[in-house]
């Protein structure tokens, strides 16, 4: 079952999103961060996708109601988007509504733009309970490794020009100097991987990857069946 709902940010203003549920009641939830397109029918898939593995998925609105369909307008909308906000105020708002709703445990996942918003979140948001990023991250200066508490789970692309493989590394050096759980996997692909629309953009630095995707698809359920259940 999927419908499009209202939840409350921490700060009170009230935020939109698609919302997939299993038939399950209290479920664990898991947040979902789009790509820089925004909330489009390939990221409301990936939600049914969790739902169909027994997931109540939430898809926070970040851009409200805006989609991009061309790299420029994504573009537009993502430097436009305070990152701080999104994370510590929209991601955050839909896991505390997921918990106030029925989840016990609560995990959050992006891509690409979501991929750094979630490990902004593993930062920000103290009431998450695991995070797995796709191909994402922010400057690292806005990472504070000593506040991550839940275990992390990240996809990298060795050949991502978005999201050079060289800073995972510097990364990965931030975590191991704060003792945070973490598992790193390398694909030999380009960025967006696992989205099953990227070679229908044009771009040459998109991809999709079948078996790349198929295989952090897997250590991803693998990740949350761990942490959440």
């Amino acid at each position: 079952m999927s419908k499009t709902i209202s939840f409350k940010r921490p700060d009170g203003q009230s935020v939109n999103g698609y919302l997939a549920e299993p038939a399950a009641a209290g479920a664990p939830g898991i947040v979902v961060i789009q790509e820089w397109w925004g909330l489009n029918d390939q990221i409301r898939g990936v939600a049914d996708k969790l739902a169909a593995a027994g997931y109540r998925a939430l898809v926070p609105d970040l851009y409200r109601g805006q989609v991009a369909l061309e790299a420029n307008e994504a573009e537009h909308l993502m430097k436009g988007l305070n990152f701080g906000d999104a994370a510590g105020q929209d991601v955050r708002g839909a896991v505390q509504h997921l918990k106030g709703s029925g989840s016990r445990k609560v995990g959050v996942t992006g891509f690409c733009m979501g991929g750094a918003l979630t490990l902004l979140a593993a930062v920000n948001v103290p009431e998450a309970d695991a995070a797995a990023i796709w191909y994402g991250y922010p400057p690292l200066e806005y990472v504070d490794a000593t506040r991550i508490k839940v275990p992390l789970l990240g996809h990298w692309a060795t050949q991502d020009t978005a999201f050079p493989i060289a800073t995972v590394d510097t990364l990965e050096q931030k975590l191991r100097a704060a003792a945070v759980k973490f598992e790193f996997h390398r694909y030999d692909a380009k960025h967006a991987f696992a989205n099953e629309t990227a070679d229908s953009k044009n771009l040459p630095f998109l991809k999709y990857d079948p078996k790349a995707a198929e295989l952090a698809w897997q250590r991803t359920m693998e990740f949350f069946a761990r942490h959440l259940r």
